[in-house]
This record gives C-alpha cells, sequence and structure tokens, in this order.
C-alpha cells in the first residue's frame, strides 16, 4: 500500500518515469553531499524525495531497481558470507620502511625493463588504513562487493558495502566504464569513530580499539542494519578489471573512475623520479595528523600501464608497485597492577596502570583492558614488560605482552567474582563478556549514575562533583537521583568544606536543572544506547516522558534513527518498576520532563555551522541547542559546505581552515545577534 501522506501519481507509467527521475534526483544530490560536500537541498527535501520514491516502490514493487537509492539497506540478517572469486587477483603490496629500499625498489624497475628511463613517473597514494575490498558492477550496477580474502577469492558483503553512502549503486553515464572491478579501501573518519566511541563508553559497551578495527568489523557484521548505522567511507585506489575503455596510464584510470561518479582520494599525485617521491612521503609523515582518517604510509605505483605488464608480479606481490610505512605510535612499558573500575550499570572493567610513556604527543598512564576474556587471551600479569598503543590516537590500549622480559616476579592476575566497592556477586548474564556487580543500591553504581545526571550534557549542575558525591553517598544522604532534588542547606552545610555559599550555590544549581529539558532528562537517565542525539531525536516526536514510557518497541522503531536495539532498550529500561518510580519521584520534586511546543521561526534550515575556542556566554551544548532550534546543523569538521565558523577565545586550526574555504566568520557576539534577531548576516 502506498504511504497515506505521498501522492503516487495515478498510472504505472507516469509512476515508473517519476521514479527514475527521483532516482536520478537522489544520486545528484548523494554526489554533491557526499563527494563535493556541496549540498543543494537541506536533509528534510532530502529525506522526502526518497520517502516519494519509496511510496512507489511500495505501490508498484516491480518497478524497483537493483540500484534504486531505498536498495542500500536490508532487513534481514546474513547467515554466511558467500565465497567468491575475484576478476583479477588481489595481491598484497611489498612493503618497506626505508629510504634505501625505496632507491632498490627504482632500481629493479629500471632494471626489469627493456627501454632505458633515467626518470620512472609514479603515482603516489596515501596508504588507507582500512579494510581492503572488490566492487564488481556489471551493466554499470555494482553487483557485489567482497573482501579480499585469500587474494583470489573473498567474502560476499554485498548487504553490507550498498549501505555505504560513498559507493554508488550505479556508475554514472559520464564514463565509458560499463562492466568493471575496482578495488578500494573501507575506513571510518577519525571524528566520526570518536565520536561513535564516546557514544559506547556512555553507554558502558567496550570501545573499538582504532578506526581500522572499526571499520573491518563493521563491514562484517552479519546485520546490514547495524552497519548502515556506522559512519563508513571509502577510497577507491585500482581499476582492475574493464571491459571497455583503452588507457595508457594508471593516471588515467584514476580521472576514468572519477568520472564514474567512484570516490578517490584528493591527496593522489604524480612525481618524476624516485627522489621527488623520497620527498613527498617526507612531507606527509607530519601532515598525516591534520587528515581525518588513518594513513599509515604511502604507496608509490608506476605510472605507465604497459610496464605493469612487463614487471609482472611475484606469487605475492606486483613489481611495479611499493609501500612505505611510517613508524607506527607504539612504545613498550612496565604494567605496574591492575584496577577494577565499576561503571553506572554495574560493569567491571579492568584498566592497566602503567609507568607513564610519551606516547603521539601525551603522557599515558592507564589503558583499557576491556574484560576478564581479553586478559586471559592476552595472558596479561602485573609485572609485565607490555606494547602500547594510541589507538586511533585515542584511547590507550595494551597491544601485547612482551613475555621475553617476564622473571618469573609477574602476578596472575585472578578477576574478582565480588564487586570491589560493595562486595557482592559480580556475575556474567546470558552471552555478555562483562562481569557486572547485581546489587543496585551499590555506591560506586549511584555514584556514576549521580555524576552522569549531573554531568554538562545532562542536567549541568556545575557543583555537584565527585568529591562531594562520594560524602554524599557515602553518608546515604542520596541514594537516588531523585534524593538530588531533596536535600537541604543541614544535610549539605554538615559535609566538609560545604560552606553557606557553596551550600546556596549548589542548591540553586539543582533548583535550576529542573527546567533543562526533556532531552537532558533522558540522556542523564542512563538509558542504554540514548546519548544526547538519541535523546534530542526522542524529543522531536514525544511531548512527554510518559509518552516515552508508553511507546511500545514498534512505535519506537518507527523513528528515524532509532533502530530496533535502542528501541529495546528504551522499553526495558521503563519496564522495570524502580526506574518508572524513579522517573515519578522525579516528577513530583518538579523536574520538568515535557517539551513545551512553540512555533520557531526555521531561519538556519539547511545552514551548517562549526564552533571552534572558548566561547564566554554559551557552552557547547547550549550554541548547539540554539543553532538546532531554528533548523541549523553543526558539524565538527569545516569543509566547503560549512556556512559559517563561531570563533571564540583560542581558537584552533580550523579557523585557519574556514577561512582558506571562504566561509564566514562570526564571533560571539554577531552569533548571537543573528539568533536574538533571527536574521542571518549580511
Amino acid at each position: 500500500m502506498a504511504r497515506d501522506d505521498l501522492k503516487v501519481p495515478g498510472s504505472k507509467d507516469r509512476a515508473e518515469k517519476r521514479a527514475e527521475r527521483l532516482r536520478e534526483e537522489i544520486r545528484h544530490h548523494d554526489r554533491k553531499y557526499y563527494f563535493e560536500s556541496d549540498p543543494e537541498i537541506s536533509d528534510h527535501e532530502y529525506d522526502m524525495l526518497v520517502k516519494e520514491l519509496e511510496a512507489i516502490e511500495d505501490e508498484y514493487p516491480d518497478l524497483v531497481t537493483p540500484d534504486s537509492p531505498t536498495q542500500r539497506v536490508i532487513s534481514t540478517e546474513i547467515d554466511e558470507f558467500e565465497t567468491v572469486e575475484h576478476m583479477s587477483t588481489m595481491l598484497s603490496l611489498d612493503n618497506t620502511y626505508n629510504h634505501e629500499e625505496l632507491r632498490d625498489f627504482d632500481k629493479r624497475v629500471k632494471k626489469g625493463i627493456d627501454e632505458k628511463i633515467d626518470e620512472v613517473e609514479y603515482v603516489i597514494e596515501p596508504k588507507i588504513d582500512g579494510l581492503g575490498v572488490a566492487l564488481f558492477y556489471e551493466d554499470k550496477i555494482l553487483k557485489r562487493g567482497s573482501t579480499r580474502g585469500d587474494g583470489r577469492r573473498g567474502e560476499d558483503i554485498t548487504p553490507n558495502i550498498k549501505t555505504v553512502p560513498t559507493i554508488p549503486l550505479r556508475l554514472s553515464d559520464k564514463t565509458v566504464l560499463n562492466t568493471v572491478e575496482v578495488r578500494g579501501e573501507v575506513y571510518m573518519p577519525r571524528d566520526a569513530f570518536e565520536e561513535m566511541n564516546q557514544e559506547r563508553i556512555k553507554e558502558e559497551k567496550d570501545p573499538f580499539a582504532n578506526p581500522r578495527n572499526a571499520a573491518a568489523g563493521t563491514v562484517r557484521n552479519k546485520d546490514p542494519s547495524v552497519v548502515a548505522q556506522r559512519p563508513l567511507d571509502i577510497f577507491i585506489y585500482t581499476l582492475s578489471y574493464h571491459e571497455e575503455g583503452e588507457f595508457d596510464t594508471h593516471w588515467e584510470c584514476l580521472k576514468e573512475m572519477k568520472k564514474a561518479g567512484l570516490k578517490l582520494n584528493d591527496n593522489v599525485v604524480k612525481k618524476k623520479g624516485i627522489e621527488e617521491v623520497i620527498r613527498h612521503i617526507d612531507d606527509w609523515e607530519e601532515k598525516k595528523e591534520e587528515l581525518n582518517y588513518e594513513i599509515d604510509g604511502m604507496v608509490a605505483k608506476v605510472n605507465r600501464l604497459d610496464l605493469h605488464e612487463e614487471l609482472g608480479a611475484t606469487s605475492k606481490h606486483p613489481r611495479w608497485a611499493i609501500a612505505y610505512k611510517y613508524p607506527a605510535m607504539r612504545k613498550t612499558t612496565e604494567l605496574k597492577e591492575i584496577e577494577i573500575h565499576v561503571g553506572r550499570t554495574g560493569k567491571l572493567t579492568p584498566i592497566a596502570i602503567l609507568e607513564p610513556v610519551q606516547l603521539s604527543g601525551t603522557t599515558v598512564s592507564r589503558a583499557s583492558l576491556h574484560n576478564e576474556d581479553e586478559i586471559e587471551r592476552k595472558d596479561v600479569r602485573e609485572g609485565d614488560t607490555v606494547l602500547v598503543e594510541k589507538a586511533g590516537e585515542i584511547i590507550p590500549q595494551v597491544v601485547k605482552v612482551i613475555k621475553d622480559k617476564r622473571d618469573g616476579s609477574q602476578k596472575k592476575f585472578e578477576f574478582p567474582e565480588e564487586c570491589p566497592v560493595c562486595g557482592s556477586e559480580a556475575k556474567r548474564i546470558g552471552e555478555e563478556v562483562a562481569r557486572r556487580c547485581v546489587n543496585a543500591q551499590c555506591p560506586a553504581q549511584i555514584k556514576q549514575r549521580l555524576e552522569l545526571w549531573g554531568s554538562r550534557g545532562a542536567m549541568d549542575i556545575e557543583g555537584l562533583g565527585p568529591k562531594l558525591l562520594d560524602k554524599l553517598v557515602e553518608k546515604g544522604a542520596v541514594k537516588s537521583i531523585a534524593d538530588l532534588y531533596k536535600l537541604g542547606k543541614i544535610q549539605l552545610t554538615s559535609v566538609e568544606r560545604m560552606g553557606d555559599k557553596s551550600t546556596r550555590n549548589l542548591l540553586d544549581e539543582i533548583g535550576e536543572s529542573k527546567d533543562m529539558g526533556l532531552a537532558r532528562v533522558l540522556y542523564g537517565l542512563g538509558i542504554k544506547y540514548v546519548g544526547s542525539r538519541v535523546a534530542q531525536v526522542l524529543t522531536h516526536h514525544h511531548d512527554s516522558i510518559n509518552e516515552i514510557m508508553d511507546a511500545s518497541q514498534e512505535e519506537l522503531e518507527e523513528i528515524d534513527e532509532i533502530g530496533p536495539k535502542i528501541a529495546e532498550s528504551i522499553v526495558s529500561f521503563f519496564e522495570d518498576q524502580q526506574n518508572r518510580k524513579m522517573v515519578d519521584e522525579l516528577e513530583r520534586t518538579g523536574v520538568n520532563m515535557k517539551v513545551e511546543r512553540e512555533d520557531t521561526h526555521k531561519f538556519l534550515e539547511g545552514k551548517k555551522f562549526v564552533l571552534t575556542g572558548a566561547l564566554n556566554d554559551h557552552t557547547r551544548d547550549e550554541a548547539t541547542d540554539r543553532i538546532e532550534k531554528y533548523g541549523g546543523r553543526v558539524t565538527s569538521a569545516v569543509s566547503g559546505a560549512t556556512d559559517y565558523i563561531v570563533v571564540g577565545e583560542n581558537p584552533g586550526s580550523k579557523l585557519d581552515k574556514a577561512k582558506e574555504e571562504g566561509t564566514t566568520v562570526l564571533n560571539e557576539d554577531e552569533f548571537s545577534y543573528m539568533l536574538d534577531n533571527k536574521e542571518l548576516p549580511t
């Protein structure tokens, strides 16, 4: 049946023409958004195009085409990945770590060809640290995506590949390419990886170790709907098989693939002679940190394709290409002891306490060991010498134990079966790898929940610090979130170092937090998978917490961005009578759990903002809330699509990038004037 809110053309012929026109429009806007960072329409307008196409295809299922944008995500889980054969062998690249080996490679190239060439022309490409894949197109339609596997055969991951928005389901008509196989690297952008990991940490899920692991694990997930929710991207680097067109150089192949609508890396260059190659590689050793994706080196390829044929390959590597690898950001240090951290959901997380070591510009003294299975698998012991990595330059992790350094003094770690905070049983539930404290009144859990509730992203109660919470929980003055709103002057002044003024200020802050809004309440409750973004989405569709508490899983799943796991977690949270009782108590204390709708003028609809530097009159969250209230969107990185950058004190490199892009720069006064007067700067 067609959707009631969208009109479907009356005749099938008209519907077919309209569907094809919609597909062309959506492909055009995908390219403008994902490739050129220059969107021409708002997210809402784009969504309406997709919904109209879905309505037509619902009414006429036989009009669905394999390259339709509606076919990116399937709802069926994959039982097993089938093995498929590549059109040409996916060889690995020979690696080098020094300049002399690059010069030796150049000598071998010259020696391996018949003609005399003084300076070979090379194409140099960043070596993306992701997962290699092959994409096969037939009659311009994406037929298959597969992993590298053993080089000859890989796993068919087509349903997952289709969810990556920068992989076209159909090649452009501008190209001669029709039936082709191309190679690329699926990766996860750094900023998206960091944001995703922060959400996982808040939800007490193990963070991914680094962007490469996150991308590789996601691509091989057997649920395409999960893959679709993760921020994957791709760079195509090789035309490995084609039936149309004649090309003399690798550079020509790259240009033709770009015409086809495939995403290529902008930092690919041509250089004459190996010394120019070496200079370029050295230049990028530091510059690579400015990229929004991980690279672990550079790849040099002979440009002429006839020389590829002449040079050939070994059983493992092509003789016409080589990868130069940059030194990894890893160091060895001593693991002094293992501590157990108890989170707000009772999860026990082992933390490695390290002899401090300088890594990637920071001092690392702690690293996550994830869970007891990880400790067992790596055989980590207190006193071990370990290799530590700043994974993704975000989360330190223990890569492995240097067992040759053991002298017998190392102690095997026994993971506790009791909570180290309250002494209650700590057990694994179902198939969970985590061990959890079963005591809901455990002081560590109460403290963690209260810390989240008072955090800047939730109710922003600045005076509610960890030391004060320790004392309040210790004294039994606060046993739940609602107890915060029952605190009085006598209880607070009895706490060490809480004078009249600090007590009065804290009580004022607690009182003001009652009106922070439903989205912050939802985030502060600590519902698994409900971060600040999901909380905002929920409040766009529900007017009160009571509506959300009474919503079924099916109703919640109908909301864009709310998948089955999030919906199930919300329903499960509010099915718990203790949680419902806590919400009732919060309501009775006067915490506002309703959304006050107003007729807001969306004068920032379609506008993209970046915030940089310290603002005086707004927190980051407040500035973001105000921008989104009027229809704007805040992004983390400056691009050609950024309309405004709001600059506070001590702005970073984002301001330089904005000036390069010609982005409009606003100071905080100009920003406030724009919002207060609801008019764009001229």
